[in-house]
């Protein structure tokens, strides 16, 4: 019954910011890039979904991504600003397990994702007369749904786990949002077999997508470098550019963090790393998409002029 007690108890969120003016700044400069997270991936999401020349494989896959760094940024950033500004660090037992399901499947959904869009890229680029067979509208069905599920029952096991395991030391989580590594350093039993099948996770959801991204990019620049026409040449090897920046940007820090063994980690450069991948690639990826997007930024003007010239008309009526 005692351990009954012990489990279902408040767990506390040290969080990130120290309480200075330096932890002030870099929560202010935090919230600011949330609300541009948020902005841009929504932008996106509805500019994808009006302007019809982006009716394509690769601005669904796009789309997808950015409605889940949607959900993966509000997963966890929401929970930091109200925890600095009331200054109550708690979090429910279940609101943790809540947090630990969200972010566990959206980040394997993410990186499933991110592997479709380099395959999506491999095919258009080395295989165009096979693109509409290979990536037709079926395929990116089943590659987004197959994403998300795999991303959800991935995160079932890890969040029933995380919730089953007896917490009887601190109840204070050295992170800004509920960890499992964070998590496991309060647990009462050993870990270590858990442990191993984090590591397995991590191979499955990042190190072998990773690896098939580079080889697909590197079979990619090999095309490009034969191709005979310039401007196909800059535009293909912008593309891949642009998405092998976010893929570095979200897979490393992300497989050092949890690649590593416990005795070489710390709580702090977890924490920074963690902003990494929790923070900076959300607002990232809308930004490198569009900016370095022709295509994007035409449908962003289309849009804009459509939306103009209906407000012209109803003004004139």
């Amino acid at each position: 019954m005692e351990n009954i007690n012990e489990t279902f108890t408040d767990f506390f969120l040290l969080g990130l910011f120290p309480p200075s003016r330096i932890g002030l700044f870099f929560f202010i400069l935090s919230f600011l890039i949330f609300l541009m997270a948020l902005f841009g991936n929504l932008s996106m999401i509805i500019l994808i979904l009006l302007d019809t020349h982006l009716h394509t494989p690769m601005y669904f896959l796009l789309s997808q991504l950015s409605l889940m760094d949607l959900n993966y940024i509000s997963t966890i950033v929401p929970k930091m600003v109200s925890d600095y500004l009331l200054g109550n660090k708690s979090i429910s037992f279940i609101g943790c397990g809540v947090q630990c399901f969200f972010f566990i499947a959206l980040a394997g959904a993410e990186g499933l994702i991110l592997v479709s869009m380099a395959y999506d890229r491999y095919v258009a680029i080395c295989f165009p007369l096979h693109y509409p067979i290979r990536m037709s509208k079926r395929v990116c069905v089943l590659m987004i749904i197959g994403s998300w599920i795999m991303g959800s029952v991935n995160s079932c096991a890890h969040t029933a786990y995380v919730l089953h395991i007896p917490y009887c030391r601190s109840r204070a989580i050295n992170h800004f949002f509920c960890d499992v590594p964070a998590m496991l350093t309060l647990a009462c039993m050993d870990t270590w077999v858990y442990e191993y099948t984090v590591f397995v996770s991590i191979t499955l959801f990042l190190v072998f997508p990773f690896i098939g991204i580079a080889c697909s990019y590197g079979r990619v620049l090999l095309t490009i470098c034969s191709m005979q026409s310039t401007e196909g040449r800059k535009k293909a090897y912008s593309t891949c550019s642009t998405h092998l920046t976010v893929v570095t940007f979200y897979y490393a820090p992300f497989a050092y963090t949890y690649l590593r063994p416990r005795s070489f980690r710390s709580p702090t450069e977890d924490k920074v790393l963690a902003v990494f991948y929790t923070i900076l690639t959300p607002v990232l990826n809308p930004i490198i998409y569009s900016l370095r997007n022709k295509e994007v930024m035409g449908a962003l003007r289309r849009v804009i002029l459509r939306f103009c010239s209906v407000k012209m008309e109803q003004h004139s009526h």
